[in-house]
């Protein structure tokens, strides 16, 4: 195909894994510019401008008329490169959800500040970066990990071709880290493989214990993978089973 009248490439969505992003310049001559934001935000909150230097893995700066803020647990904005909840305010906020009240002041502030859930980072330059959903960190031994870090340092394995990782009941971590992992067609990756190969590239404290490998992952129609699925799947397998009646059969 001709790319020669390609002026912009943008994604969003999702995280915009490097690689693809290297071959896409090397097919288009234009990287892609990531964007972020939310249905809530109407949907673009950031963007890589084109008028400045992309920063790859960056979602950019706020657009026109949006302020962006890193906040910490403690409700103070965190520093550069300290991770925290990403927060937004600006004329693309919405008004609230239809009919819900309680869930609108869930996540909004009388400021007008909108909670997305998301956890970020701010470089010393302003560039924002998101690191993973709130809801999906893992807590192991007491340190956090961020799913979506791991997920593209396995994306680099030849071998992998898709990659989930969450948290699993463990009885002395509270949690411990697992990669759900579809290997690429003809790949004769063991776990022990996969495991050693993670402990190489990745901290001690991070690196997935168990891997499960798949046919396939859960998504939605959008490519999403549905961690959800994946999580109550473990749940239910850790939960000790009920037991059965006196005469009951097994």
């Amino acid at each position: 195909m001709d790319f020669s009248n390609l002026r912009l490439a943008g994604g969003g969505g999702t995280a915009v894994i490097e690689a693809t992003s290297a071959k896409w310049n090397e097919i288009t001559r234009q990287f892609i510019r990531e964007g972020y934001g939310l249905s809530e935000t109407s949907p673009v909150a950031t963007f890589n401008r084109v008028d400045r230097p992309r920063r790859p893995g960056s979602i950019g700066l706020p657009v026109w008329g949006v302020e962006v803020r890193i906040v910490g647990d403690d409700g103070v904005q965190a520093k550069p490169d300290e991770p925290g909840e990403i927060t937004i305010r600006g004329h693309n906020v919405m008004k609230g959800y239809f009919r819900r009240p309680e869930a609108t002041a869930e996540v909004t502030d009388a400021e007008g500040w909108f909670r997305t859930g998301d956890i970020g980072t701010r470089d010393a330059d302003r560039y924002l970066y998101v690191v993973d959903r709130k809801k999906d960190m893992i807590i192991r031994g007491g340190f956090n990990v961020y799913p979506r870090e791991l997920e593209e340092v396995l994306l680099t394995h030849p071998e992998v071709s898709l990659a989930a990782v969450v948290g699993v009941p463990h009885p002395s971590h509270g949690e411990e880290v697992k990669a759900f992992v579809v290997r690429v067609a003809g790949a004769a990756l063991t776990e022990a493989d996969l495991i050693a190969w993670c402990r190489q590239n990745m901290a001690a404290y991070k690196y997935p214990r168990t891997v499960e490998f798949r046919d396939s992952l859960p998504m939605t129609a959008t490519g999403k993978i549905l961690k959800r699925e994946l999580t109550q799947a473990q749940s239910e397998q850790a939960q000790p089973e009920q037991a059965q009646p006196a005469g009951a059969r097994p």
